[in-house]
């Protein structure tokens, strides 16, 4: 076959250094719509990008040329910089998780991360993260997952 074809779509999710509270509710919007460029910037297709004031979720592409280490990294540090000033103390954590999905379920995911200010009134991150995980049957150390 002469040709490289390549159709991935993932599940991102990473939270603010300690999962603390670190974007302003009036820079959620503006935030996500910057790590979106993000996205695209690195020719990554940004379904959608949403979250809370403690985490983001994204709903990308990831095409052959790009590992998720890089895509990650074109998120982090130019999200990082930018928010830094409204807060110069903010920081990313280190960690993230990244979750293959198939293109019939881009539609539930979207619609999951359009919801996340209703579905984090009963659930806390660390909560969400475990069921996500077991969802996606990725094991994990819990005495890993937060430090």
């Amino acid at each position: 076959m002469p040709q490289s074809l390549s159709k991935m779509i993932c599940h991102i999710v990473f939270s603010t250094k300690n999962r603390e509270n670190l974007i302003p509710a009036d820079q959620l919007e503006h935030l996500h719509r910057y790590i979106a460029e993000c996205i695209r910037v690195v020719k990554c297709e940004a379904y959608r990008v949403g979250g809370t004031e403690n985490h983001v979720h994204v709903a990308c592409s990831l095409p052959r040329t790009v590992t998720a280490a890089m895509l990650l990294e074109e998120i982090k540090r130019p999200s990082s910089k930018w928010m830094k000033q409204f807060d110069p103390n903010f920081h990313w954590q280190d960690g993230y998780g990244i979750f293959s999905i198939s293109q019939s379920h881009l539609d539930q995911l979207v619609r999951y991360i359009d919801n996340q200010k209703v579905h984090h009134k009963e659930l806390d991150f660390k909560d969400e993260l475990r069921g996500i995980c077991d969802r996606y049957g990725v094991s994990y150390d819990e005495a890993y997952l937060w430090s």
